[in-house]
């Protein structure tokens, strides 16, 4: 919360410097999708009549997503609304007046984190182009034994 001389000022709200941290959690969703279908900023802002900057602003939280566009967003990236909203820290969910979750503060799993990192984004699209079913088992096979080779010598 910042402090000014007149008034308690929460982050997300009319002269906030901060974006809400729900904006944030939306936009990481948008991009992670968007990421996911190999768009560019640019084409999905083209799609829903926006520029690629007002994606770009979405998807860093500086700018809310209406009701509308969040409508637009989920047909364009082939998502239903809820999407945007799954995977919420508890954190997040627990700052809202009226959230009737548990009580524990958790930290962000490291598989979270991990589906939002470039280089994971890029192996699963890059997966998904596989159409051979014998390579793509064979593809995670040697995922998986690189990984156990990992967990056994680090």
């Amino acid at each position: 919360m910042v402090k000014t001389a007149t008034k308690d000022i929460l982050p997300g709200t009319r002269g906030s410097d901060t974006p809400h941290p729900v904006d944030v959690h939306v936009g990481q969703r948008v991009k992670l999708r968007r990421t996911l279908m190999g768009m560019t900023q640019g084409k999905l802002g083209e799609s829903i009549g926006l520029t690629f900057q007002q994606i770009q602003k979405y998807e860093r939280g500086a700018n809310r997503v209406s009701a509308s566009k969040l409508w637009q967003l989920g047909n364009v990236l082939d998502v239903p609304v809820s999407f945007f909203f799954e995977d919420m820290p508890d954190s997040v969910r627990e700052s809202f007046p009226g959230y009737q979750g548990e009580t524990a503060e958790s930290d962000i799993p490291e598989e979270h984190l991990t589906l939002h990192r470039r280089q994971t984004l890029e192996l699963v699209r890059t997966f998904s182009r596989l159409q051979d079913p014998v390579i793509r088992k064979r593809v995670i096979d040697v995922v998986r034994a690189i990984a156990e080779s990992e967990t056994v010598n680090g």
